[in-house]
């Protein structure tokens, strides 16, 4: 199996690999259309923010690469909200393959910490990303923006309000948390991914 995670000018992407590698997988890491579209799975990973990494996805093309993707295409924190619609980050548009807002935390008490960091629960959940050993289990945030609930969310948490922590339409996947950073859950929700 080919698995392709995306280069590009945000961080946390060699933590990804090392976590495929953990499952047996050995990606290849490329800005390269043609690996990209050769990949059997492809990884849109990252942590950075919205409007200087959507502005170098889209002076390198990697924009309308990105959205004409047909197999299986996972993105992972930065990478949901740059799927989505629009960022209240930057106020930038975005990729738009998921019909929802991203916007940032707003605390309702003195006890809201910005940026969410830590240990939370998911919920909710759906589609062969998740098994059903997984409702409620523990994954690993850090993240000040949240993406909307709307139609495509897979998998919800609660933080201040509760927020798509998954997200899931036609061939691509999101989640917000990171599971590379996310011990036996995350691994789970990688190996589902790669068997899809």
């Amino acid at each position: 199996m080919e698995v392709a995670v995306i280069k590009y000018n945000a961080g946390n992407i060699l933590s990804v690999g090392h976590a495929l590698r953990r499952l047996g997988v050995e990606p290849v890491v490329t800005d390269s259309p043609d690996l990209i579209r050769r990949a059997d799975k492809v990884i849109f990973p990252g942590v950075g923010e919205a409007s200087t990494t959507i502005a170098y996805l889209r002076e390198h093309r990697l924009d309308e690469l990105i959205v004409s993707l047909r197999q299986p295409v996972l993105g992972i924190c930065i990478g949901l909200q740059l799927m989505c619609r629009h960022s209240e980050e930057g106020d930038v548009d975005c990729l738009g393959i998921f019909d929802t807002e991203v916007k940032r935390f707003v605390p309702a008490t003195a006890h809201d910490k910005i940026p969410h960091m830590g240990w939370n629960t998911i919920y909710g959940l759906s589609t062969p990303l998740f098994d059903a050993e997984m409702e409620d289990s523990y994954v690993y945030y850090v993240h000040s923006y949240y993406a909307e609930l709307c139609a495509a969310t897979i998998a919800r948490t609660d933080y201040v309000q509760p927020f798509s922590a998954a997200l899931h339409k036609d061939n691509f996947y999101a989640v917000q948390f990171h599971p590379e950073k996310s011990s036996d859950n995350g691994a789970r929700l990688l190996r589902h991914f790669l068997d899809l």
